[in-house]
């Protein structure tokens, strides 16, 4: 395993009822990454999560974390892991301190280094000013908060986060990306989520699961290059297809109008410059050369709808 490799899972599978909630998934987590997990609700995201911190057994599969097994010594493995479920962990009649001292006492803290690890969870979360109210009074936005401090509190190298945006207004979303964002500079973290724009603001890669296969896991670079590269040629007259279709680069050429043309390339090819080139020589105008871009909206349906056979 590569030095800067925190976390490993390689083969999860997990059987409820003899139904593959998870099939056959492997994840790498490198220090110093936010690793978005991606998937419409029914993935398999919550239940992948629950194997990697260690409160669900895999059916079959190996975890490591630091290169420790998960399984085969939990308590060891699980000092370097911080978590926070969907529905935050929270004791709503304590105090925001009282909560984080008990949590602190859990991880079996020494009493002399408590009150310093608290104090730095709350400034890294921006709970500084309500550590002494009560859990129950605070908004969800200041809730989660108090879920993602649990999580560091102890300093782990990896952090997992599930869902922390749902459910919070705009502002409590902004504050929570931030927070997280600013986790990733220390941490490696994974993120699940459902929610599209939350992987582009934060992550540096993303891993796509649909019905609990891995369908994509790569850069946010990267990404659009899972579908067919398309660009538009627009010209002052028209140009035989034929003539298009002779640069090998060109895979389909399909008309859009007048002198239109939708041509289909190889991916990781720039053709701009060679369909200049060839109208140059053939004295004809270009009006305009624009590739298509797609949206992680488009890209994840697409990726989604090739796993579940709707192409």
């Amino acid at each position: 395993m590569e030095v800067n490799v925190l976390l490993q899972a390689v083969g999860l599978t997990r059987e409820f009822r003899g139904y593959k909630v998870v099939h056959d998934l492997s994840l790498q987590l490198k220090q110093g990454e936010v690793l978005g997990l991606l998937g419409p609700n029914g993935a398999g995201k919550s239940t992948t999560l629950q194997m990697l911190t260690g409160n669900l057994s895999p059916t079959e599969g190996q975890i490591t974390i630091k290169g420790i097994d998960l399984v085969d010594q939990p308590k060891i493995a699980k000092r370097f892991i911080g978590y926070l479920p969907e529905n935050p962990p929270l004791y709503r009649d304590l105090t925001v301190n009282e909560y984080l001292e008990y949590c602190a006492q859990l991880h079996q803290i020494k009493p002399k280094e408590r009150k310093a690890l608290v104090t730095q969870a709350c400034r890294r979360c921006y709970l500084e000013d309500v550590k002494h109210r009560l859990i129950n009074n605070l908004s969800k936005g200041y809730q989660q908060r108090i879920g993602i401090a649990q999580a560091i509190l102890h300093q782990p190298e990896v952090v997992i986060l599930d869902e922390p945006t749902v459910g919070l207004d705009p502002i409590q979303i902004r504050e929570i990306r931030t927070l997280i964002r600013e986790l990733g500079d220390s941490h490696a973290v994974i993120l699940s989520t459902h929610i599209l724009p939350e992987v582009q603001a934060i992550c540096d890669r993303v891993q796509m699961i649909d019905k609990g296969k891995s369908v994509f896991n790569d850069s946010l670079v990267n990404l659009t290059g899972e579908l067919d590269k398309l660009i538009t040629l627009e010209c002052e007259s028209e140009i035989p297809t034929e003539l298009l279709q002779s640069l090998p680069q060109i895979q389909a050429v399909q008309m859009k109008g007048y002198a239109k043309y939708e041509l289909s390339h190889e991916r990781g090819v720039n053709v701009a410059p060679l369909l200049a080139e060839l109208c140059v020589k053939n004295n004809i105008k270009i009006k305009s050369l624009t590739p298509t871009t797609y949206s992680l909206e488009q890209v994840f349906m697409s990726l989604v709808h090739q796993e579940s056979g709707l192409n």
